[in-house]
């Protein structure tokens, strides 16, 4: 099951989403989603190549261990974590479930990132139009006792949104975080045919944005890119608690 209050999560961003990060916007989410962090061979080397372009990435030495220490720096924060992980075999995304069920976090399977040195290895979007595949994951990994759910996109050519988030949580997840893109009300085709904990991602910014999702249903939203920036997170956090707060919800 996934609870967490307000119901405003901050979203992944890559080579930024630490302990540091949860800790500072802990005073307006109820959640934080690190990472994204490559786990096997072939994501972290996509990872490299996309630093050579000039994006941010988390690189350390063992992967696994990173994924340790940063959620046991937030054993004392008031925020539920969870880390977003990239893999292109399932053995890893396993070991991550381990470590986050032993930690009290969530754990997200990517299956958002659209880069392509990450698609070309079996990363991210691909992930979608690779639904047997992505269901091994979750059910690997939901095997551990963990929470587990899958950050997705919509606009994929040939992916029915709905139909994979039931054919996700037949395997076991339990939530999953959609960044809706131009198509908002996709959340109402996730929320209509399954019980997954939906996580309304994309363009949440002010009340308009948040009133939104929880129109088309979405039980929490997420913030990306704003996620350092206090005046949006205050701004979206008044709005959470105005339309997934206690009293809305009754």
């Amino acid at each position: 099951m996934v609870s967490f209050t307000p119901r405003l999560a901050l979203a992944s961003l890559s080579g930024e989403a630490d302990a540091d990060w949860a800790r500072a916007g802990a005073t307006y989410a109820g959640a934080a989603f690190l990472g994204g962090i490559a786990l096997d061979d072939a994501s972290r080397a996509a990872a490299r190549d996309l630093v050579e372009r000039d994006r941010t990435e988390f690189l350390p030495p063992e992967p696994l261990a990173f994924v340790d220490d940063q959620l046991a720096a937030l054993t004392d924060v008031p925020i539920q974590p969870a880390f977003n992980v990239r893999s292109a075999t399932p053995g890893p995304v396993v070991e991550a479930a381990r470590i986050c069920r032993d930690r009290d976090a969530l754990l997200e399977i990517n299956a958002h990132c659209r880069q392509n040195e990450l698609c070309a290895v079996g990363c991210g979007e691909t992930l979608l139009a690779d639904a047997d595949r992505l269901q091994r994951y979750v059910e690997q990994a939901s095997a551990t006792g963990a929470t587990v759910g899958v950050k997705v996109r919509t606009e994929v050519p040939g992916v029915d949104l709905a139909a994979l988030a039931c054919d996700l949580e037949d395997a076991g997840a339990t939530f999953v975080h959609v960044d809706a893109m131009d198509s908002e009300s996709v959340i109402a085709d996730v929320v209509s045919t399954t019980d997954l904990f939906v996580i309304a991602n994309n363009g949440v910014r002010d009340e308009p944005t948040v009133r939104e999702y929880v129109e088309y249903g979405a039980d929490a939203v997420s913030v990306g890119r704003p996620s350092d920036n206090p005046v949006v997170l205050e701004r979206v956090r008044d709005a959470v608690d105005r339309h997934l707060g206690v009293e809305a919800t009754r």
